[in-house]
């Protein structure tokens, strides 16, 4: 009986790890001698530089050798640089490779008599195996729960719908176009959600025209693409749930729950973590993007809304909505919250050189706030309902939505130093940089059209149309579907 209870015990300690699906340290620092920049997944995938995928079959017993090394290959006496097929580990586990048939099918290698390190592994539990995937009969055990979806699976891909009650701003007005394409807008894929749609709309390149949409259940309140763009974070109305869409096959592989609703989103690209708002809860999440856990609950004053992460990511911002009192969270002391002051309808909250820049949407002013002294420097009068603002270099970049304005100004002086207007005549809505370009989207929720900034230049370089309003974007780069 003893020893049943012992088998037991052994087995649901494996069965932990395999539906936890971290890929051991040890194997990880064995692929990386000869892949330095190879991935591994959070649900356990291990992607080389070139694209290659192998599927981790995680044995019922793992050994414990002095030193990991591998044991056999398929083909026979390979190494990991010629990227066999199979590779067998000393510690039993399995490393598959996923090759395409000669009918464009994906698959792993058919072998009439498989190892038994094979017949007895185990694909992780949550992993998110390539669409179509085809696993030979005789090692189909290793698929234990695991669906699988197939190759006509369109994940939560539907038709995008028309905007039949979108009623677009027209204008006479025309500016010249810089460009005739935007080099930092090709194999762009652009994520646009919309308050007309609880859909989000899926546009590549330029195209005035989203080819598909994502189903959601709900209007999303916000949505962030992850450092590497792979994956994309959705928030929606009413739901306690964190959706991770993966943008390779774009299909929800988890939903994170924080138990109280989830609203705006922060990425934190130094850390690799996530942080997310609750303001029923007076809460904030804190969620590792390696292996999409939520890590931490933090506390925080009144009801917190206008996220605002530091460059350094030393510093978290938000706003009390009951109160307009602004609050800074010292991530890397102890997360100490700090009271900066109470401030009208606060729309943005930016940081660069030690202050604090408020933007009130209400009063039609930036207060620039010294956080050290939480001394008042200066406040300067800018133009009707500032709604967003961008840190790039040394400039502000401060849109406003009721005349379709971009000031910016010199973080070094804190003076305004130049205007932009936007071709829109509309009103506008978020001004979103293009990560490690000096290209900057400013969207419009009424008219149809964004504009193009060149953020060195500091002028608009084109202006496109868009079949549809734009209340947030993501621009990732575009994925191979998979």
């Amino acid at each position: 009986m003893k020893k049943v209870i012992l088998i037991l015990i052994l087995l649901l300690t494996t069965a932990t790890n395999v539906f936890a699906a971290k890929v051991p340290d040890n194997i990880k620092n064995l692929v990386k001698k000869d892949f330095e920049k190879a991935d591994f997944r959070f649900d356990g995938l291990i992607i080389l530089p070139d694209g290659t995928l192998y599927l981790p079959l995680y044995p019922s017993l793992v050994k414990k050798p002095e030193k990991l090394e591998i044991k056999s290959t398929l083909p026979i006496n390979k190494n990991f640089t010629d990227k066999p097929e199979v590779i067998i580990l000393n510690n039993d586990f399995v490393l598959l490779k996923v090759l395409i048939d000669p009918k464009g099918r994906k698959t792993v290698l058919n072998i009439k008599e498989p190892p038994i390190e094979v017949r007895t592994g185990l694909l992780p539990q949550d992993m998110l195996v390539p669409t179509g995937l085809i696993i030979p009969d005789n090692i189909k055990g290793i698929i234990g729960n695991l669906k699988i979806p197939t190759a006509q699976d369109a994940g939560i891909r539907v038709k995008a719908e028309p905007f039949l009650e979108y009623k677009t701003v027209k204008t006479s007005k025309t500016t010249k176009n810089l460009v005739t394409k935007v080099p930092q807008l090709q194999n762009k894929t652009l994520y646009i959600a919309t308050c007309y749609s609880k859909n989000i709309q899926v546009v590549q390149n330029e195209s005035a025209k989203p080819e598909y949409a994502l189903a959601q259940k709900a209007i999303p309140i916000d949505m962030k693409a992850t450092s590497d763009d792979k994956f994309l974070l959705v928030t929606t109305y009413s739901k306690t749930f964190v959706d991770v869409i993966a943008l390779t096959d774009e299909r929800i592989i988890k939903q994170i729950d924080l138990t109280t609703p989830a609203e705006e989103i922060v990425i934190d690209k130094i850390n690799n973590k996530a942080y997310v708002s609750s303001a029923s809860a007076s809460s904030i999440y804190i969620i590792d993007l390696n292996t999409m856990t939520l890590k931490q609950k933090i506390k925080v004053k009144g009801m917190c809304e206008r996220l605002s992460l530091s460059d350094d990511a030393t510093k978290l911002f938000y706003v009390d909505k009951k109160t307009n009192s602004v609050w800074a969270i010292e991530l890397d002391n102890e997360f100490i919250i700090k009271n900066i002051g109470s401030f009208p309808s606060i729309s943005k909250i930016r940081y660069a050189q030690g202050k604090i820049y408020l933007a009130s949407r209400t009063k039609n002013r930036l207060a620039i706030i010294d956080y050290v002294t939480l001394g008042l420097i200066k406040e300067v009068d800018v133009q009707t309902k500032p709604i967003d603002m961008l840190i790039y270099k040394n400039n502000l970049y401060i849109l406003s939505a009721q005349n379709n304005i971009v000031q910016v100004l010199d973080t070094e002086t804190d003076e305004i130093t130049d205007i932009i207007n936007l071709n829109t005549a509309g009103f506008s809505t978020k001004i979103y940089r293009i990560k490690n370009t000096n290209i900057a989207l400013i969207t419009d929720t009424k008219a149809d059209k964004y504009s193009v900034l060149d953020l060195d230049k500091k002028q608009v370089i084109k202006t496109n149309t868009i079949e549809i309003p734009v209340s947030e974007i993501v621009v990732v780069a575009r994925k191979l579907k998979g």
